[in-house]
C-alpha cells in the first residue's frame, strides 16, 4: 500500500520515532542511505516561493542517489489546463515521490488519491508536517528525549505551523500548548484530533489566551511569521492583534531556565520574536533549519520502503 505524508497524524507514534530514529542515523552517516539510486527522480512542485523547503528537498533527494525535478506551477499545466488527477496519474508514471509545497490540503489530498506514488506535503496553509519532523530532530537532540516535555507554541494559532505543532506533539506524546488571541484560535478538528491522540500516547493539548500561562515552565518556545504568503494585506491588522504574544526576553524569562527557542523561518526580528531571544543562547533554529535536510531525507526513504512493501 503506498504511503503518503499530507499532515502530522499520518503516521503513528512509533513510526514517528522510526523515521525521527532513521534521521538521526542519515544526519551521523549522510551518503550511507542511497533508496533512490538510479538515479530516480523525485518531482519536487513549488506553488509558494521557497529557500529551506527547496534546498533541502532538492539536496537530500541528491544525498539519496537522486535527482529532483524541480517543478513550478507558473510554467506547467498543473491547475491550469491539466486537473490534479491528470497530473498525479501521469507522474507516476516517471517519478517514485511528489513532493508538493501549495496552497489548499485538498489539492494535496486528490494528488495522493490520483497516484501511486508517495506525495509529500511540504507546506500547505492548514500544515507543514516536514518541519515539524524537523524541529522534533532538533528538541530530541538537545534534550534526549520527547515524551513528558512541555512546548509552548505563541502567536497564530490558526496556523499550518500551530496545527502541525498539536498533531505532532501529541503523537509524540508531548504536552503542547498554544498562547493565541480567540480571533486566531487553532481548528477545533485538529485540538480534537490532537487531544483523541495525546490520550493515547500520555500527552496533552491545552489552548490558551494567556502567553504568560502557555509559555510558563515550558521545555521549549516556538513561534512563526505573524503575516504567511497571501496574508500581506492583513498585516497592520495581525500585528496588533498578535503584538502580545511576541517572544521576548521577559516573556522567555517564564518558560524553564534552560528553554530552547524554535522558529521555522523567515523570522521578522521586532515582531514575533525580539533579536535577543532568536539570536541568543537558547535559539536552535540554525540546527531546526539544518535538520530539514536530515528529517526529509528519512521520511523520503521510509515511505519508499513502506510503499514497496
Amino acid at each position: 500500500m503506498t504511503r503518503h505524508f499530507l499532515r502530522d497524524d499520518d503516521i503513528t507514534p512509533a513510526e514517528q520515532l522510526e523515521i525521527l530514529d532513521l534521521a538521526d542515523r542519515i544526519k551521523a552517516d549522510r551518503w550511507g542511505t542511497r533508496p533512490l539510486d538510479g538515479p530516480q527522480t523525485v518531482a519536487v512542485i513549488f506553488d509558494k516561493s521557497s529557500t529551506r523547503t527547496r534546498v533541502s528537498f532538492a539536496v537530500g533527494i541528491a544525498d539519496l542517489g537522486g535527482q529532483p525535478l524541480i517543478i513550478s506551477t507558473e510554467t506547467s499545466q498543473l491547475g491550469g489546463k491539466e486537473s490534479i488527477a491528470d497530473t498525479a496519474r501521469v507522474l507516476e508514471r516517471m517519478v517514485a515521490a511528489i513532493v508538493w509545497r501549495t496552497y489548499a490540503q485538498s489539492g494535496l489530498e486528490e494528488m495522493a488519491a490520483g497516484t501511486k506514488v508517495p506525495v509529500v506535503n511540504a507546506l500547505s496553509d492548514e500544515f507543514h508536517p516536514c518541519q515539524l519532523l524537523a524541529d522534533l530532530q532538533t528538541i530530541r537532540e538537545h534534550r534526549g528525549t520527547l515524551a513528558g516535555l512541555t512546548v509552548a507554541f505563541l502567536g497564530d494559532g490558526a496556523s499550518n505551523m500551530s496545527h502541525s505543532y498539536l498533531l505532532a506533539c501529541a503523537t509524540a506524546g508531548m504536552n503542547i500548548r498554544v498562547g493565541a488571541p480567540i480571533e486566531f484560535e487553532p481548528s477545533a478538528e485538529v485540538v480534537s484530533k490532537a487531544t483523541e491522540i495525546a490520550e493515547t500516547t500520555g500527552g496533552s493539548v491545552a489552548v490558551l489566551t494567556d502567553p504568560v500561562a502557555a509559555v510558563g515552565g515550558a521545555d521549549v518556545v516556538v513561534t512563526d511569521t505573524w503575516v504567511s504568503m497571501g496574508q500581506e494585506d492583513e498585516k497592520a491588522a495581525r500585528v496588533a492583534a498578535l503584538g502580545g504574544y511576541k517572544v521576548s526576553p521577559e516573556l522567555m524569562a517564564h518558560a524553564a531556565d534552560d528553554a530552547l527557542f524554535l522558529h521555522c523561518l523567515p523570522a521578522y526580528r521586532g515582531y514575533e520574536v525580539d533579536a535577543a531571544v532568536i539570536d541568543g543562547p537558547q535559539s536552535v533554529i540554525w540546527d531546526e533549519a539544518e535538520n530539514r535536510l536530515h528529517a526529509q531525507k528519512a521520511l523520503l526513504a521510509w515511505l519508499l520502503a513502506k510503499s514497496a512493501s
